[in-house]
């Protein structure tokens, strides 16, 4: 438990501070500035909560970094989702930012993004609704008093925003919880016969893919309960550099990396490296690939430069170098040893070998793979 007197230290000094707390400068500001109308119970304006996923600059001069670079229209859609009663499912293969974008929509519209159901294989029910202080359940009976309410029940009682996270990952007779949530608005406790309604400024930001495995598919029923939003890849080399750059600083800064030189040569040849096979094809179109069984996201190439940013700090001569980035994209591109790493040291020997400027990055690889 946080002492009260300490808890802006322990914010200060958390490994990944909550957005609401990483980003509170920039969200004061916009509230400061916000003179736009404000659904019941929200921080901000739709347009401020917009401006502070997108980026901008405040009349006053306060720059507002992007938290997603990506069409505008799909930010305004999700946002809009929010402002009306309906919930908002932010669809898209792994690594396309579903949780970041998730997050910071709750931290801007209810200041809270803690409210979270995190989706897994053994995810139960109670998760969701609510469970119950057994000491007391035991000793007293089913009483208010005894009953613990989940993230979903609480930010229906305060008019919040809840999250629910990787929701095709959940069981589907659990997901199905949500059915009366979302169209009645409330949520039955039969146990003590009474119900809780959500109030106003409630709704739930749930997201989900249908590339891994273990996916279970939402139902028809469920489905239409929620405006699906659909957040794709990058749509450039350009926009995937320049997001990976921002993660790369940000998550170097949280953990105190020391700084090196610009490594942004190095990014782009991940993300090169990335979006060819994951593409199937070379930049050019020139040359087809075969394309190995991960993802190969943008969130992966933000952890292989950031594993590189570390080794290079550490290890290296403070320049971010070829050889900083070649395991860790081996580990990314072979998940499967057998497929994959032939599928690799294909596309080693007929595209990179074959690329200008790139003899360091393929010998690198090259020693990587023996």
């Amino acid at each position: 438990m946080t002492v009260p007197g300490t808890e802006a230290q322990a914010r200060s000094e958390a490994l990944r501070p909550h957005a609401e707390h990483a980003f509170a400068g920039e969200l004061k500001a916009l509230a400061a500035a916000d003179d736009r109308p404000r659904p019941e119970r929200w921080q901000l304006s739709p347009w401020a909560v917009a401006t502070y996923l997108l980026g901008g600059t405040l009349p006053d001069g306060t720059v507002i970094t992007p938290k997603y670079v990506g069409p505008r229209r799909i930010v305004e859609v999700a946002v809009t989702t929010l402002a009306t009663d309906r919930a908002l499912l932010l669809l898209g293969v792994p690594g396309t930012a579903k949780t970041w974008v998730s997050e910071h929509l709750a931290a801007a519209v209810s200041g809270d993004s803690t409210l979270l159901v995190q989706g897994t294989a053994g995810t139960p029910e109670e998760a969701i609704r609510y469970g119950w202080d057994y000491a007391r359940l035991l000793a007293h009976g089913p009483s208010r008093e005894a009953l613990v309410p989940g993230p979903v029940m609480r930010a229906m009682a305060q008019g919040m925003t809840a999250r629910v996270e990787e929701l095709t990952r959940i069981p589907a007779d659990v997901q199905d919880t949500l059915i009366t949530i979302l169209s009645e608005k409330t949520l039955p406790i039969p146990e003590l016969g009474e119900e809780v309604q959500a109030v106003r400024g409630f709704n739930l930001i749930a997201t989900a893919n249908d590339r891994d495995r273990g996916v279970n598919d939402l139902s028809s029923a469920l489905r239409r309960r929620f405006n699906t939003v659909v957040l794709p890849l990058p749509a450039t080399p350009e926009d995937e550099v320049d997001i990976v750059s921002r993660r790369v600083d940000q998550i170097g800064r949280s953990l105190d990396l020391p700084s090196v030189p610009d490594g942004t040569d190095e990014i782009r040849r991940v993300v090169t490296v990335f979006r060819e096979l994951r593409d199937g094809v070379t930049t050019d179109g020139r040359t087809k690939l075969k394309s190995p069984s991960g993802t190969l996201s943008t969130a992966e190439a933000i952890s292989v430069v950031t594993g590189g940013l570390a080794l290079a700090a550490h290890f290296g001569d403070g320049v971010l170098r070829a050889g900083d980035v070649a395991a860790g994209i081996l580990g990314a591109v072979v998940r499967d040893p057998a497929a994959d790493r032939l599928v690799w040291q294909e596309y080693l020997e007929t595209v990179v070998r074959e690329r200008d400027g790139w003899k360091d990055f393929y010998r690198a690889c090259r020693e990587a793979s023996a």
